[in-house]
């Protein structure tokens, strides 16, 4: 999960990314950033993320994009 901190990080500093589980909800996280995010996730991971995998529940906390990513890993 420290991966996925240091990318949002990157992409906007200043969120408790620990704790938050409202990014999307809260527009912490804006359209913009989830295509650059969903980019930085598969290049730093090695996986393929489906657009039918980019929907809130998957990107409204870092647990969630961690569930997501160790899926897909585990699926390739």
């Amino acid at each position: 999960m420290d991966e996925i901190i240091e990318i949002l990080e990157d992409l906007r500093p200043g969120v408790d990314y620990a704790t938050c589980t409202t990014l999307i909800d809260d527009r912490y996280l804006d359209s913009l950033a989830i295509v650059a995010l969903v980019a930085e996730l598969e290049d730093a991971f090695d996986i393929s993320i489906p657009a039918v995998e980019v929907v809130r529940e998957n990107f409204n906390s870092v647990q969630a994009m961690h569930k997501m990513v160790t899926r897909l890993a585990d699926e390739f």
